[in-house]
């Protein structure tokens, strides 16, 4: 993948056109197995890992900060800090809630030392509270911009609204700006980002790294009637078969994925790719068997005709 690395927004960072997601590392995937995950990425020539404070908190004897925890480790172990883009977020740990002054600052400095660095490439605001005024939230990230702990900042989960407020504040204040935006947009989850969103992203420059790129795994196609898929995530990513959509999306998928002897992940990943203002979707792998569907990404472009055909089954 590192023949076709993508700039970043306004930014100097140029990241592979797949992102590694690093919600699993320390849920369903031990340290050993993310170790594994992380070298065979890198191997295949990505170099752009998506984390959060938050993860995984939700899992059984987790308190958060499991994924950064891991993948700090693999980095000293492997010596290749500058090698890899590392995107982190804050607002949801369950010791660092909120987008606060103080939380941002904290949680900051808390993710740098689970991580093992001196600083974050990529922060994003993890989930929007409007109740903050965009002013306390962009003026703490600046501080972690000027004070070299963070890189770039970014938005995640955030209106059209609340992002085109905070960009047009960090102008008039001349403050750090949002170069990136992580959205929830797939195939089969199109709405949320595409509209008003969308549009403030491409009239400012930014850089959308969507999140649920494989719609909990539904778009690997490996969620079929009838089937029975072992994976944590199978009752959100089953859903989507009760849906037209969701079978029109399948179907065509099947057709285009055969065309090109590929895997049905790889052409969701490609039209994901391909849309507007989009540097790099997220897909996680809890195996190294999983990833290369995901990384084969680098390698296909597909036709005009193939992603019209993909655009009007998802409508």
């Amino acid at each position: 993948m590192t023949a076709s690395l993508r700039k970043l927004g306004s930014s100097s960072l140029e990241v592979s056109p797949l992102a590694l997601g690093g919600n699993v590392f320390g849920w369903t995937a031990d340290r050993d197995t993310s170790f594994a995950v992380l070298d065979a990425y890198v191997a295949a020539g990505g170099n752009f890992v998506d984390t959060a404070d938050y993860y995984s908190a939700w899992a059984e004897g987790n308190k958060g900060g499991e994924s950064e925890t891991i993948i700090g480790e693999w980095v000293r172990a492997r010596g290749n800090r500058d090698q890899v883009v590392i995107a982190t977020k804050v607002s949801e740990h369950p010791d660092y809630k909120g987008l606060s002054a103080a939380n941002i600052k904290a949680a900051a400095d808390a993710s740098l030392r689970r991580l093992g660095t001196d600083h974050i490439d990529l922060y994003y605001t993890h989930f929007d509270q409007p109740d903050v005024p965009v002013e306390e939230i962009i003026g703490a990230l600046d501080e972690l911009v000027r004070a070299g702990k963070v890189r770039y900042i970014g938005a995640s989960n955030i209106s059209a609204e609340r992002l085109q407020e905070s960009l047009d504040f960090s102008d008039r204040a001349g403050l750090a700006r949002y170069v990136a935006l992580q959205p929830h947009y797939n195939l089969v989850s199109r709405d949320t980002y595409e509209g008003p969103l969308q549009d403030v992203a491409a009239r400012e420059g930014l850089s959308a790294v969507p999140y649920f790129a494989l719609a909990s795994g539904f778009l690997t196609g490996k969620y079929r009637p009838g089937t029975t898929v072992d994976s944590a995530r199978a009752g959100s990513a089953a859903g989507h078969l009760g849906t037209e959509r969701g079978r029109k999306v399948l179907t065509a998928l099947d057709e285009v994925a055969a065309a090109h002897d590929t895997a049905v992940a790889t052409v969701a990943l490609a039209w994901l790719g391909a849309q507007s203002t989009v540097a790099a979707p997220i897909a996680s792998a809890r195996t190294v068997e999983q990833l290369p569907a995901l990384t084969d990404v680098a390698g296909l472009t597909l036709t005009a005709a193939e992603l019209d055909r993909l655009t009007e089954a998802s409508a």
